[in-house]
């Protein structure tokens, strides 16, 4: 009579261990969700969620208004993937706030309700450094912000400059320096939302819109441009009524500053835990600040927040405002902490001109894989510029201000090598501007970290690059430009 139980319990049994064997697996290996993290910017808004696997996605927009909805699998909702919905910011650009909800199972569903229509890029990157794997949503303005729009609604630029550009005299030298100065949503379940009729996954690529002269400090006079009136008599009220002359118009110099790194990529980290990408940015705005204090002189700033740029988008943006000069500003680290001294490279066709050189070239030229760039995104101006003809010119201008940079820069710090390094920095390879990387110091080293983080040091290099730039125009006036960008 116990026969029938037995067999019923020992089929159910059976049954059992099977269902548990086939789910088992699937529930293993569901995908952790690590951190989430927002970073607003004029150029785009990167949201990055850090999970412990790879994911697939898919995402279409849905418009009247403008969302974009995004469908995770293999992800089941966890209170760090909710969190998402309080780190967005009010001030944001592009994202109005973001829904978050579990859609079906497996299946975690993600709203964007947006400001504007946008042109999204949905990418994944392996991990890398300190980062696991990690899922990119980078949404871009359907029209890419233009640097010079911006810099004139920022009371930057004037509006008639750029066309004036082409037919302006040659700049005098700059006036000097003036004392310098110091420088919650609530979470709604995101409930089905079904792609309209004929769409797709919108993933169309938008671009953004990522130690060294000689020891003595002596400008390079055997390859400088004589400018015997103007050396003889420096006169700067002269030069003042001069520019205000009726039917005169002063060529006026853009200089691009590149703050390092950025959003993602901290950058190197020092013993105290300073990043690099803050250091370079408060260094950046003080020497915009400096620069700016010429009237013959303006500055764009590759970024001017905590984001990160690609590295060919930092040269693109340079170009779009047909600047004059670009300058990287760098604070990095070395294996051994007692690397010290500030630094300056330019550009190199045939490789490195020592170790440390190449060996830091190598490893800035990673940040696109740290910060995240999507390399699904070509850059054929990048590819090919090192066949470009004028190649050779613009690192024979970038040696000519490296070489004033560093005898400036030399005056209030220890140099790590008395001349201008070089090597394949991917930054330094716009064409047609000089270009130079400043090292201002090593993060790595204590004594140079303490005063990295110093506002008088920073004051100091500041109006030492400042005098450096000076010095290269002086010599060096810009010609009337008929660049294209």
């Amino acid at each position: 009579m116990n026969a029938k139980p037995v067999a019923r319990r020992t089929v159910l049994k059976a049954g059992g261990t099977l269902l548990l064997s086939v789910l088992a697996p699937q529930l293993a290996h569901a995908a952790q969700i690590l951190a989430v993290r927002v970073w607003p910017a004029d150029d785009y808004t990167r949201v990055t969620l850090e999970n412990d696997s790879d994911l697939k996605t898919s995402h279409f927009l849905v418009k009247d208004p403008e969302r974009l909805v995004v469908d995770i699998e293999g992800l089941e909702l966890n209170p760090t993937l909710k969190s998402l919905v309080a780190k967005i910011q009010s001030n944001d650009p592009y994202i109005k706030q973001v829904r978050v909800g579990q859609n079906r199972p497996n299946v975690v569903r993600l709203v964007f309700d947006l400001k504007e229509e946008v042109k999204p890029q949905v990418f994944t990157l392996a991990p890398v450094g300190n980062y696991k794997h990690r899922l990119i949503f980078d949404l871009y303005p359907v029209k890419a912000v233009d640097p010079i729009a911006a810099m004139i609604e920022k009371g930057e630029w004037s509006s008639d400059s750029k066309s004036a550009t082409a037919t302006t005299q040659p700049a005098a030298t700059p006036a000097p320096a003036t004392t310098p100065s110091s420088g919650a949503q609530a979470n709604t379940a995101a409930g089905p939302v079904q792609p309209p009729v004929g769409s797709g996954t919108a993933t169309h690529p938008a671009p953004p819109g990522t130690a060294d002269a000689g020891a003595n400090g002596k400008p390079d006079i055997a390859a400088a441009k004589p400018e015997p009136k103007h050396e003889a008599k420096p006169d700067n009220k002269a030069e003042q009524r001069a520019e205000t002359r009726p039917g005169k118009v002063t060529r006026m110099i853009t200089i691009a500053l590149d703050p390092g790194h950025g959003g993602e990529d901290p950058g190197a980290i020092g013993a105290r835990g300073s990043r690099e990408k803050d250091i370079v940015l408060a260094i950046a705005k003080r020497l915009k600040a400096r620069i700016e204090e010429h009237p013959n002189m303006r500055v764009m700033l590759t970024r001017d927040g905590d984001y990160f740029v690609p590295l060919p988008t930092r040269v693109e943006k340079a170009r779009k405002v047909d600047a004059d000069l670009f300058v990287s500003i760098h604070a990095d680290a070395f294996v051994q902490p007692s690397a010290r001294g500030s630094s300056v490279f330019v550009l190199s066709e045939k490789g490195a001109s020592s170790t440390a050189a190449r060996w830091l070239a190598n490893k800035e030229n990673q940040a696109d894989l740290i910060g995240g760039a999507n390399v699904k995104t070509p850059d054929k101006q990048l590819a090919s510029v090192l066949f470009d003809l004028s190649t050779t010119a613009q690192i024979n201008d970038s040696m000519k201000v490296g070489k004033a940079v560093l005898g400036e820069i030399g005056g209030i710090n220890k140099l790590h090598k008395g001349s201008v390094e070089q090597a394949g920095f991917a930054v330094l390879k716009a064409p047609d501007i000089p270009s130079i990387l400043i090292e201002t110091a090593f993060i790595s080293n204590p004594e140079e970290e303490a005063r990295l983080l110093d506002n008088a040091y920073q004051e100091q290099i500041a109006n030492a690059i400042v005098k450096g730039i000076k010095s290269y125009f002086a010599k060096n006036p810009p010609l009337a430009k008929s660049r294209q960008t």
